[in-house]
């Protein structure tokens, strides 16, 4: 039996281009004119992928491979090709399509050479517990690195948009307006707290507005992220004016039971700089 599988092994190996072809062509038929715009500029490229992934399968059974190799093979073929195929652009569940096909021409060659030499079942029964398997493993390290990939994508995208929502503007030499608009959520009130104080560094600032005007409404959780904010900016140096309070959230503020006392609070901008340009004349 042995014999039988390293020449499966090496005929799978032989043959690996000739299988990546037809895996390829079979899967164009299938795909969408859009995504084959996607992928013509590497198609070499993706059939050289696609010739290495099934001689893994002929490695495997040409070399004896116990699974604990075999399957760090194919782990590591899942990473690299997960991560070229989502740059691609091409769509997870599309890509995965490919998976049937492979299963497809890999036993379609490994029955031609089956018959050609009158295999044993043994045989080919020992085949299928070698290549299914590892199949398997490598749709899962393709998904998990596929997703992977995503996430990431999607947290930057975020965290571009939270750094976009944190504008500190400088209006003179030492101050500087955080203009808040929307929903204060934890994720969004962490990112507040280090780009506020990354610019009050970053600026020399010795006064922060902080503007609520377009923060619509505060609960506990947002409160208390304000003054977090607040102290935090106090700890290194800077004096925060809040501005912009609409009556209805200052009356929830007030039901909170909020102290205020070692607050600056203005009715507007406007009051707050003619509040600081009197201090500037003053020393």
């Amino acid at each position: 039996m042995e014999n039988e599988l390293q020449f499966l092994g090496e005929k799978i190996l032989e043959r690996r281009y000739e299988i990546a072809k037809r895996v390829h062509e079979n899967r164009l038929a299938a795909a969408s004119e859009e995504e084959k715009q996607q992928i013509a500029h590497v198609e070499e490229d993706i059939i050289k992928i696609r010739a290495g992934f099934i001689g893994l399968f002929g490695e495997t059974l040409k070399e004896k491979l116990d699974d604990e190799k075999a399957f760090e093979k194919i782990l590591s073929w899942g990473k690299e090709t997960g991560e070229f195929i989502y740059h691609l652009g091409i769509p997870l569940d599309e890509a995965l399509l490919d998976t049937s096909f492979y299963r497809t021409f890999i036993w379609k060659a490994i029955h031609e050479e089956v018959n050609e030499q009158n295999i044993s079942v043994d045989t080919v029964f020992e085949v299928l517990s070698v290549i299914d398997p590892l199949l398997d493993k490598a749709v899962y390290s393709f998904s998990l690195t596929y997703v992977h990939f995503h996430q990431a994508t999607l947290e930057k995208a975020n965290r571009a948009f939270f750094e976009l929502s944190v504008p500190v503007v400088p209006l003179t030499k030492g101050v500087a307006i955080l203009p808040l608009i929307g929903n204060v959520d934890t994720e969004r009130a962490k990112l507040l707290m280090e780009e506020t104080l990354k610019e009050a560094a970053n600026r020399k600032l010795s006064h922060l507005i902080l503007d609520l005007s377009g923060v619509l409404i505060v609960d506990t959780m947002v409160a208390d992220q304000l003054f977090k904010i607040i102290s935090a900016l106090t700890l290194v140096g800077v004096k925060t004016i809040l501005t912009g309070i609409r009556p209805g959230v200052a009356q929830t503020m007030v039901s909170l039971g909020l102290d205020f006392n070692d607050l600056t609070i203005k009715a507007n901008l406007q009051q707050a700089l003619s509040d600081l340009h009197k201090v500037e004349k003053i020393f």
